[in-house]
């Protein structure tokens, strides 16, 4: 069966438009990696996890803080799911807001580095954030992330 996993797309309006805050992995695989790395703020869940409780909590891991309070009159969108070349799924939620991205603080994991030295080296899930346009998103996210981008675009144009 498929891994499942919820990301939060955080957004607001700055001076060119529609931005959107998308995450760059951490670690040594993807360090010289750009365009088609980024990532909205995700990670897996259980079947009997809440996919939008989910989403919320691996926001706050891998960026170091919760992501900021919808307004009253916006609830989150559900972006609905997507499927990853890998094979995983992905729901995607989106939220009015911001954050300031030069304080974020991830996670980290451990992986043996370099490859078969036997040393093992912690790197952080999330190496930095960004906010982009929805134009530079598109070229940024992992192909497949751009659906929740395009889903988020279309919502906003035509909230019923």
């Amino acid at each position: 069966m498929p891994r499942t996993s919820a990301g939060l797309l955080l957004h607001r309006v700055g001076a060119t438009g529609l931005e959107v805050l998308l995450v760059h992995p951490g670690g040594p695989f993807w360090a010289k990696k750009d365009d088609g790395a980024w990532s909205i703020p995700k990670g897996e869940h259980d079947d009997g996890e809440d996919p939008l409780a989910c989403a919320l909590r691996e926001f706050e891991e891998e960026l170091g803080s919760a992501p900021p309070l919808p307004p009253d009159d916006e609830p989150d969108r559900d972006l609905g799911e997507i499927r990853l070349k890998s094979g995983k799924r992905v729901r995607g939620f989106a939220r009015p807001g911001t954050l300031d991205v030069a304080e974020i603080r991830s996670n980290t994991f451990e992986q043996e580095w370099p490859p078969r030295s036997g040393r093992m080296q912690a790197f952080p899930e999330v190496d930095r954030a960004a906010w982009f346009t929805v134009d530079q998103a598109r070229v940024k996210l992992n192909p497949a992330q751009v659906e929740l981008v395009d889903r988020l675009e279309a919502g906003l144009a035509h909230p019923d």
